[in-house]
């Protein structure tokens, strides 16, 4: 692949990730903020110290909310489009959507593997104690799911040529497993939820969060399938004032 269409598919990464940010927004402010406000209502219900809110509520769930949500979408296309890059002609011989739709499909999952670990939570959840470790234990996750799964394509791709196409998919998907359920064993657990936290609010918390990063790898597989298309496998165009062949009558 040459530079001009990595850096074409880069662009077009990075707007279909601004595209499904707008989506994953949307869906971020009215499933998840109604939960945050009513996590931020048991913590001042429970907290004895009033300190000066430096930004008010409002502007967080709106512009904070925006910014956050934008730059996350813009970013993660960017770097979607280059796995993008890397994957093609590694994964069989498939089109340009379906290796959009596989993308997404791959990093939703990896993003539920390490939901699965260390699932989000809304404010007042947690020890702020701990807060370091919990960030460091969290992206070591995501590192831990991301750089097996790249090794997978990999392992796939040298197996094929001594085992059928078959077996190697198996093989490399059993070495997937085995990496990442190691990752799951041996990193910390943090279990913080306060005992008269209402589980019922924790999990559609976590719902909403779930329903963020779903919207938002859906919409960016769809959109950005139907950009790369235009890039690797352009439509003839009809020269102006052609017209069609008349069939003839045998």
């Amino acid at each position: 692949m040459n530079p001009a269409t990595v850096r074409n598919l880069l662009v077009r990464g990075t707007l279909a990730g601004l595209a499904a940010g707008l989506l994953a927004l949307v869906v971020a402010y009215f499933l998840g903020e109604p939960r945050v406000d009513a996590a931020i209502a048991y913590e001042e219900a429970h907290s004895h110290e009033h300190g000066v809110e430096t930004v008010s509520r409002t502007m967080q769930s709106t512009a904070g909310l925006s910014t956050g949500v934008l730059v996350y979408g813009v970013a993660f296309g960017g770097i979607a489009a280059l796995a993008y890059c890397f994957a093609l002609g590694r994964i069989g011989r498939i089109g340009p959507r379906a290796g959009a739709l596989l993308l997404a499909a791959a990093g939703l999952i990896t993003v539920y593997v390490v939901f699965l670990k260390y699932p989000a939570n809304p404010p007042s959840v947690g020890d702020p104690d701990t807060i370091g470790k919990r960030t460091t234990a969290y992206f070591l996750m995501v590192v831990l799911s991301v750089l097996p799964a790249v090794a997978t394509v990999i392992l796939g791709k040298r197996l094929e040529p001594r085992l059928d196409n078959w077996n190697a998919t198996l093989a490399a998907g059993a070495f997937l497993v085995l990496a990442i359920g190691l990752a799951h064993a041996f990193l910390p657990s943090f279990n913080e939820v306060p005992k008269d936290f209402s589980a019922t609010l924790l999990w559609q918390f976590r719902l909403a969060a779930l329903a963020v990063q779903s919207t938002l790898w859906t919409s960016f597989g769809l959109v950005f399938g139907v950009l790369a298309e235009r890039v690797l496998a352009p439509k003839p165009v009809r020269a102006k004032g052609a017209t069609r062949p008349t069939p003839v009558a045998h």
